[in-house]
């Protein structure tokens, strides 16, 4: 594990391997930059040569046209002359015969065994000379050689040379200089968003960092952490206010529970009293267990926990149990609880929470439903084939106002106190929360629709899964008739 004298090396920070990188960068181009151009020079130079000594080859020839004797003394005159000339450049003129050998070498012409290759060549370089060759077959064959000591071009090329080793050292210097200045100026924004990062607190998630509005990664990291800042801000707000919420609920029956057995002790009780006061207690005690329960049912929703409870679960068996269970609830109240006929269905999911939402859907709209009111319950398929099964709550209930419609599935939330019949509906505004929860842990989804005073509607969909081979025999009827609804 690294130390954290390590991690405050210099070596180690971004800003250095920047420069180093950098560096690098200038240091090969300037490097690969400087040896082509002396490369480009030196052959520049050479090519300058060549095309002298091929000019001063074809005044040769040209001589030897008006001197058709090579061993005229005419013709050794003038090529003694032009050697005098050039005799910084060491440039020399040698004419060969075939059958007779050498016939003519100017002054500075190198050595015999120097110049061994008889071959006709264009431009050659031979132990420190470069020549050309140029071959008069009028009026007999005489090969000629015009050449020049490659001295002077060396001595060129090792200045630039020097001058190239003096500018490699000037870039080998200033590159690393200018590669971290630059590399600072690059990173300062950096080390900026680091300072407020680090004086970063759960209490303190106010602070953003800043966006210079240039919109490159750097802006664009910032505008991604700040949005990281915003859900963090918001899912810390929810926790606080889901704790003040939970502490408020459970400070009530909490309270009538300690009211309830200080009205107890106060004072001696006929038995029947004491059966009273201990109901009151059982009953808070059963609002305190239930509200607890779906305090722990909301934490494993959201770590996710569900997931590995899924099972094979018929939808439509739970839905018709459900179905049997509330009829009599609905027929109490005088309220007209429909379901057409259920498709076999089956989902991938926890039997024992899909349970839960289908019962507090049912129930929340038969408490919401007045009296001599209907709520409509039915199983869609959708898709072809089916990959979806939509299954849907309708009441005609007091419906609910499009300011709370948006707030629903929010934990605690009540919203106004609204009446069922005679009775103001209480609850501990959870339900909606964990079917919520429940449903997005199966990989589904649930929306509410609502007309205020008239009615409410929310529709599950779930993915689907194959039926049993025992249970594939549709029941094409009951299929037919929901897919027409």
């Amino acid at each position: 594990m690294p130390t954290e004298t390590n991690r405050r090396s210099p070596l180690r920070t971004l800003r250095f391997r920047l420069m180093v990188w950098n560096a690098l960068v200038v240091v090969i181009t300037g490097c690969v930059t400087l040896v082509g151009l002396r490369e480009g020079v030196r052959i520049t130079l050479l090519h300058e040569l060549d095309q002298l000594l091929a000019e001063d080859a074809h005044e040769v020839e040209l001589a030897l046209r008006r001197y058709p004797d090579p061993e005229s003394a005419a013709l050794r005159e003038q090529m003694d002359r032009k050697s005098v000339g050039h005799a910084q450049h060491q440039w020399f003129v040698q004419l060969y015969d075939p059958q007779k050998g050498v016939l003519y070498r100017s002054l500075h012409a190198p050595p015999a065994d120097s110049l061994t290759d008889r071959e006709v060549r264009y431009a050659t370089t031979v132990g420190g000379w470069r020549f050309v060759d140029r071959v008069v077959t009028e009026p007999k064959e005489i090969r000629i050689r015009v050449g020049s000591s490659l001295e002077m071009l060396y001595a060129d090329v090792g200045r630039l040379d020097r001058l190239v080793l003096l500018a490699a050292g000037v870039v080998l210097l200033v590159a690393p200089i200018c590669g971290y200045w630059l590399a600072g100026q690059a990173t300062r924004p950096l080390n900026q968003m680091i300072l407020t990062m680090s004086e970063l607190r759960p209490s303190r998630l106010e602070e953003r960092l800043a966006n210079r509005g240039t919109g490159d990664e750097l802006d664009r990291l910032s505008l991604t952490f700040n949005r990281l800042l915003d859900r963090i801000g918001s899912y810390l707000q929810e926790r606080r206010d889901s704790l003040a919420n939970a502490a408020h609920e459970l400070r009530t029956p909490l309270a009538a529970i300690r009211s309830s057995v200080e009205v107890a002790l106060a004072s001696g009780r006929s038995v029947e009293e004491y059966e009273e006061l201990l109901g009151e207690i059982i009953e808070e005690a059963g609002s305190l267990e239930l509200l607890v329960n779906q305090l722990l049912l909301l934490s494993e929703t959201e770590a996710e926990r569900l997931r590995v409870h899924k099972e094979y679960v018929r939808f439509d068996q739970l839905i018709d149990k459900a179905m049997d269970m509330f009829g009599g609830v609905a027929e109490y109240r005088d309220i007209r609880l429909v379901c057409p006929a259920l498709p076999r269905v089956a989902v991938n999911g926890n039997c024992q929470h899909l349970r839960q939402v289908v019962y507090n859907l049912i129930d929340n709209a038969l408490k919401f439903t007045p009296t001599g009111g209907q709520v409509r319950v039915y199983l869609v398929l959708e898709g072809e084939p089916p990959d979806t099964v939509r299954f849907a709550i309708e009441d005609t209930g007091c419906g609910i106002s499009s300011e709370e419609l948006p707030h629903v599935f929010d934990r605690f939330f009540k919203g106004v106190k609204r009446r069922s019949g005679d009775a103001e509906v209480r609850g501990t505004g959870l339900g909606l929360s964990i079917c919520h929860a429940v449903i997005r842990a199966h990989d589904g989804t649930i929306e509410v629709e609502s007309e205020p005073g008239k009615r409410t509607c929310f529709t599950v969909r779930l993915p689907v899964l194959p039926l049993l081979s025992e249970e594939s025999s549709d029941d094409t009827r009951a299929i037919e008739l929901q897919r027409t609804l």
